[in-house]
């Protein structure tokens, strides 16, 4: 395995923590929206972190007990279908709708829009005027590339929470969203248990099969997002828990770290939000961020096409 994994590699970030374009959105009246797939997740002791970190410079470790009350959480993260309900009852703009941009991977950009820029140190990253949640690689995109079973991308931490509102619950904690992917499996690397995916033979997960970021064998017949309800759910009936889509918390970014590099880069990351689980893009050998325990920093405002959610409701106030 490389020694690189500090390369900015899971996401790019548009850098304005307080931007403008999320001042303006309207309030969100919401009502609890519990979808019959909800998961009820126990409550009680559990693990956060790990012992084994693969990538310390996150503050992946070290293995500690924790306790969580019970809660309950969507089976799969919120898909184009639910992100769509939301909008047409709420008229709510996404920030890459506000902003007019949104980040796309390079080989998922139609050559008719022309040159797009690039993203320094991370080139396989596009700037691409017209992006959004509808249009996933660009303008005009949206027959080849939105599916309603598909996990909604192209959202921002500022937009997931608003949906969370809407919807009548919250983003999960780290500890919440560690605590659901195990799965009540305890200390494993992954929702499944120890054994690692490879690019032929076991595919659990949607990460990248191939050589990253130039060869997508696409083994498991998707080249990008695959429908949220795929796979094998973890012990707790959840689905996709690592893979697909990063998945926002409601966390700020924060790591516990002497090391000078590390107190650096933080600098430049305030008020950034966790996310967790990975995504198609993730690959043992360049960004091996597909585990629980794995842990990555974007500004609330970024958007790309591998970045969604699940949200989290409180169990005591009864279903809708």
């Amino acid at each position: 395995m490389p020694d690189d994994h500090d390369k900015p590699c899971c996401g790019p970030d548009r850098g304005h923590p307080a931007a403008p374009a999320a001042a303006a959105q309207p309030a969100i009246a919401g009502r609890r929206r519990v979808p019959a797939d909800a998961v009820a997740v126990p409550g009680g002791k559990t693990l956060l972190g790990t012992r084994t970190e693969r990538i310390p410079d996150d503050g992946e470790g070290p293995l500690r007990q924790v306790r969580v009350k019970p809660f309950l959480i969507g089976a799969t993260v919120v898909t184009n279908d639910q992100f769509r309900a939301f909008i047409e009852d709420t008229g709510h703009v996404t920030e890459a709708e506000r902003f007019g941009w949104s980040f796309v991977f390079w080989s998922e950009v139609p050559e008719r829009l022309g040159p797009t820029q690039a993203v320094q140190s991370i080139e396989w990253w596009r700037r691409v005027d017209g992006a959004t949640w509808r249009d996933i690689n660009g303008p005009g995109t949206e027959a080849d590339t939105w599916d309603p079973a598909h996990p909604v991308v192209h959202v921002s931490w500022n937009d997931a929470r608003a949906y969370a509102a809407w919807a009548g619950g919250r983003l999960p904690t780290e500890i919440e969203w560690e605590h659901a992917a195990r799965g009540g499996r305890g200390d494993v690397t992954f929702p499944w248990g120890e054994e690692e995916p490879d690019d032929t033979r076991f595919l659990p997960c949607k990460i990248w099969q191939g050589q990253f970021p130039e060869t997508n064998t696409a083994r498991d017949g998707f080249r990008t997002t695959a429908p949220a309800r795929h796979y094998e759910p973890n012990g707790y009936g959840l689905y996709n828990m690592v893979g697909n889509v990063w998945e926002w918390t409601a966390d700020m970014y924060r790591i516990k770290s002497l090391k000078k590099h590390v107190r650096q880069r933080l600098q430049g990351m305030k008020n950034y939000r966790l996310s967790k689980g990975g995504s198609f893009l993730c690959h043992r050998s360049y960004c091996y961020r597909y585990r629980i325990a794995a842990r990555s920093g974007t500004s609330p405002d970024s958007t790309t096409t591998h970045q969604g959610f699940r949200v989290v409701w409180d169990p005591q106030t009864g279903a809708a």
